[in-house]
C-alpha cells in the first residue's frame, strides 16, 4: 500500500476487535520485497494459512496504440508477477508436501478479463486474465497438498483504483449497465473472499466467484 495512514487504520481496526495484524510496506513487483514481507509475517504472526492476492494497479485510460512497453510492464509487474511470487511463497509455507498445514489462496480478478476493457485498460484486462489462468493451474497443482486456490471476479466496485485511470466517477457512469443497477462496495467483495477462505468452501478449488451485480 502506498498510503501508510490507511494501512495503519486497517491494523487498528483489526487489533481493536481483538485480532492480530501488522502492516508491511512492499512492492509486490519486486521479488526481494515479497520475500521480505513473507519472512516478516513468519516472524511476527506465525504459520501462514491464507493469502489474498489483492494488490493491483492500472494506468490512465488509453487505447493500445498509445501504450508503451514501460506502462505495460508496470501493470503486468504488479498484477501478474506480484501474485505469482506471492503464491509461490505461500505454497512453500502451506504445502503439506513441504511440512505445512495447508491453507487457502484467493486471487482477486476482474470482469475485465472477459470484456477486455477496450479503449480503456486492455493491459489491465490481460493481466487479470493471466491471474485467472494462475488460479486454475495452481489449484490443480496443489490440490493434493492441502491448499485450495480460488478467485473472485469483481465488477464495478467503488474503490480509489478508478482515479488512477483518470475517471474517479467511472462506477457511477457504468452503473446503468449492471443488472442490479448499482456499483458494488468493497465489503461485498471482502465477504466473498472470506467465504472462499473459510471451511465452508472446503470442496471448492479452481473456481471463480463473480461479484459483479450480474454483469
Amino acid at each position: 500500500m502506498r498510503d501508510r495512514e490507511a494501512a495503519d487504520a486497517v491494523v487498528a481496526g483489526i487489533t481493536g476487535n481483538g485480532g492480530r495484524a501488522i502492516a508491511v510496506q512492499a512492492d509486490v513487483a519486486i521479488e526481494a520485497d515479497v520475500v521480505r514481507m513473507f519472512e516478516t509475517v513468519d516472524r511476527e504472526l506465525g504459520p501462514l494459512r491464507a493469502l489474498v492476492n489483492n494488490a493491483g494497479t492500472l494506468e490512465r485510460q488509453s487505447r493500445l496504440e498509445h501504450m508503451d512497453a514501460a506502462r505495460i510492464g508496470r501493470v503486468l509487474g504488479t498484477n501478474v508477477i506480484g501474485p505469482f511470487i506471492c503464491a509461490r511463497e505461500a505454497v512453500r509455507r502451506m504445502s503439506t508436501a513441504r511440512g505445512g498445514a495447508g491453507g487457502a489462496i484467493v486471487n482477486v480478478s476482474s470482469r475485465a478479463a472477459q470484456y477486455g476493457s477496450p479503449n480503456e485498460y486492455i493491459d489491465y484486462a490481460a493481466s487479470k486474465a493471466a491471474l485467472e489462468a494462475l488460479t486454475i493451474g495452481l489449484a490443480r497443482e496443489v490440490a493434493t497438498e492441502g491448499i485450495r486456490v480460488n478467485g473472485v471476479r469483481v465488477g464495478h466496485i467503488y474503490t480509489e483504483l478508478h482515479a488512477l485511470g483518470g475517471e474517479p466517477g467511472r462506477v457511477d457512469r457504468l452503473a446503468s449497465t449492471v443488472p442490479m443497477q448499482r456499483g458494488g462496495q468493497p465489503l461485498e467483495v471482502a465477504r466473498a473472499i472470506l467465504w472462499l477462505l473459510s471451511d465452508e468452501a472446503s470442496f471448492s478449488t479452481g473456481a471463480m466467484l463473480d461479484v459483479s451485480g450480474g454483469r
